[in-house]
């Protein structure tokens, strides 16, 4: 899709999976507003919902509480997951449908194989699912809470970021320092990520056992992936698409079975 097959106007939706009042969603919104002149609707879980992945509600009911935002447009946050947000936005017809969808800024990186956990991207994927254009907007530290510079570097990019992405979706992942800091942008592959875990188990007061489960990320270093990338202060851009197949594998059995 191109800007100009929608007369340089379109329809965004924003989400994630920090919740509808987290700083990057509020920060992303204003720029995009400052910047551009498109449509945006905010539809995102009430609060905190990260590492859900792509789960959905069937069981309970979704409740929806609806904000103003500027220039007559709406902001809904919702009691579900970010795929519920999604679904309900481009499916349950409380806003028009969407011609791109922007899940972030995240707080914290979603990078290598933690993708298959992030709510975040998990969103973006849904929206392409869907039949939109998604990307998935990241800044990769939990202690840098400034998301101006990212939110300003998507608002001014947007034109090529939509050319560049087409139909799919784009994980975009910034580093966690002040924009003077960032080395420029890197188009890499997913890495793999892998964690030393622990599962500390404790003793609640009425001596039912517990677990908390916590470790260290040990860093892919090759030098394409996304993982290294961020790690030498580049902005990180995936191409992703939700087509799981392992080609080469089908290819064997396709052989295998034609004999």
């Amino acid at each position: 899709m191109k800007l100009s097959d929608r007369e340089d106007h379109m329809h965004i939706l924003l989400t994630n999976d920090d919740g509808y009042h987290a700083d990057g969603i509020q920060s992303l919104y204003r720029k995009l507003r400052a910047h551009t002149e498109h449509e945006i609707s905010i539809v995102a879980p009430e609060g905190q919902r990260s590492a859900t992945g792509h789960s959905i509600t069937l069981f309970h009911p979704l409740f929806i509480t609806e904000y103003d935002l500027e220039s007559n447009e709406k902001g809904y946050a919702i009691s579900g997951t970010p795929s519920d947000c999604v679904k309900l936005a481009i499916q349950g017809g409380i806003i028009p449908k969407p011609d791109l969808l922007i899940s972030g800024i995240n707080q914290g990186s979603n990078l290598g194989t933690d993708i298959f956990y992030s709510g975040t991207v998990s969103a973006a994927m849904e929206g392409v699912i869907l039949g939109v254009p998604s990307f998935a907007v990241s800044v990769a530290s939990f202690e840098f809470v400034d998301f101006e510079p990212s939110a300003i570097y998507i608002a001014q990019h947007l034109d090529s970021l939509i050319q560049s992405n087409g139909a799919g979706l784009m994980n975009i992942n910034f580093p966690g320092k002040p924009s003077s800091e960032w080395q420029g942008l890197k188009v890499t592959r997913l890495g793999k990520t892998v964690y030393d875990n622990v599962f500390e188990r404790r003793i609640d007061p009425r001596g039912r056992a517990y677990y908390w489960q916590c470790g260290e990320r040990i860093r892919d270093l090759e030098e394409d992936t996304d993982l290294r990338a961020i790690q030498d202060n580049y902005i990180s851009i995936t191409p992703m698409h939700s087509d799981l197949t392992d080609f080469k594998s089908l290819e064997s059995w396709e052989k295998l079975f034609a004999h």
